[in-house]
């Protein structure tokens, strides 16, 4: 099992596991909204994340663009589109990240990050930078169990988390390596298929969950059709953590003008002030 993340640790820490042991004393479960990018431009996602931040977020995923997701729906895929159609390059997003509004903002970024990306600049490179830039962790999605010993350990050693995702489909045995492989959480996809917005959560994701209690007690955050507040309250019951991406990715939609730019942090604040009241 996983190193307990609901006990005192040294001053050290990952601030994502302090945060889930902060929450776990408080009774309290963790919204973690997902900000592609780039989308439309970088100093538009630094407002978007401090927005979000300020409305109740506990963790931020700041989605690194990519021209072949293997996961992301349609309305993610249309983002990380439009922000590498504006020619953003990595070496200016970890800058982006190093601003003085961010680093005063309490809460801890991750990275939701595919290893080709990570591979291209080199692991060790990669890992420096994030960490420069000031991400906590990374939830990389295609990186299979079974080659991530090494960027585990690099990840380790450079002190930053590594998540990576369990499916319904995963296999006990394979999740059982899953989650011994990661550090900071577990991302627990809800349902077979892409990321989007969907009416109703699989009614197996209760006995999945279930399951993974058994490997790990590390905290386990569920995305991939969460976008209602009746959504994040059935899940508050089962999860330790509430991830939402498309239902806020949709509402970068319109900010070609200062007009849309500013009506979409205004429903991105309202919409994360929503869903994560209904955490309570």
């Amino acid at each position: 099992m996983g190193v307990p993340w609901n006990v005192d640790k040294t001053h050290a820490m990952n601030p994502i596991d302090k945060l889930f042991s902060d929450l776990r004393r408080a009774g309290k479960k963790a919204f973690i909204p997902f900000i592609p990018a780039g989308d439309p431009d970088l100093p538009f996602t630094m407002e978007a994340i401090e927005a979000v931040s300020r409305a109740g977020a506990s963790l931020i995923e700041v989605g690194f663009p990519f021209s072949d997701p293997i996961a992301d729906g349609p309305v993610i895929q249309a983002s990380y589109t439009r922000a590498l159609n504006h020619h953003l390059k990595l070496a200016d997003l970890f800058d982006a990240l190093k601003s003085e509004s961010l680093r005063s903002e309490p809460t801890p970024l991750v990275g939701m990050v595919s290893y080709s990306l990570i591979w291209r600049q080199g692991p060790t490179n990669f890992l420096t930078s994030a960490k420069a830039a000031g991400l906590s962790g990374l939830v990389v999605p295609d990186l299979p169990v079974e080659e991530s010993e090494d960027f585990a350990k690099l990840a380790g050693d450079a002190g930053v988390a590594l998540t990576l995702l369990v499916a319904p489909t995963t296999s006990p045995h394979r999740a059982e390596k899953v989650v011994a492989a990661c550090t900071g959480f577990v991302y627990v996809v809800s349902t077979v298929g892409i990321t989007g917005a969907r009416d109703l959560l699989p009614m197996e994701l209760k006995s999945q969950i279930a399951r993974l209690r058994q490997l790990t007690d590390l905290p386990l955050c569920v995305g991939f059709g969460v976008s209602r507040p009746d959504h994040v309250r059935e899940l508050k019951e089962i999860a330790d953590g509430v991830i939402v991406g498309s239902a806020l990715t949709k509402l970068l939609e319109p900010t070609s003008t200062p007009s849309g730019r500013t009506s979409a942090l205004t429903n991105l604040r309202d919409l994360v002030s929503n869903l994560s009241a209904a955490l309570g």
